[in-house]
């Protein structure tokens, strides 16, 4: 099984940064799509950001200016950078990773997700 271990997240105020980390391990595949999806309390969970083995990236409308994500594949590790954090972006944060299959399609593996919380 791939295990994928979330890091990074925790309490800021809003306005600041936070970096989580994703680092995927188990099966290897040849084209492997990697990604942050989030829930927040009453919603569904939804894409944040993606990247494909080739670079190329899928963000969320209401990430879009303020997160970059990443990826080094040397490391297994994808990388989320969170600027501008809004209170609105409190959430469980899931890492996510699949072989390339449909373009954008959640991978079918997830981390147990990771909490950020904006908050003053």
């Amino acid at each position: 099984q791939v295990q994928l271990v979330e890091s990074g997240g925790g309490l800021v105020q809003p306005g600041g940064s936070l970096r989580l980390s994703c680092v995927a391990s188990g099966n290897k595949f040849s084209d492997v799509v990697m990604g942050w999806y989030r829930q927040i309390t009453g919603k569904q969970r939804e894409l944040v950001a993606a990247i494909s083995s080739g670079g190329s990236t899928n963000y969320a409308d209401f990430v879009k200016d303020r997160f970059t994500i990443s990826r080094d594949n040397a490391k297994n590790t994808v990388y989320l950078q969170m600027n501008s954090l809004k209170r609105e972006d409190t959430a469980l944060y899931y890492c996510n990773v699949g072989k390339w299959s449909v373009p954008w399609r959640p991978g079918d593996y997830w981390g147990r997700g990771i909490q950020v919380t904006v908050s003053s």
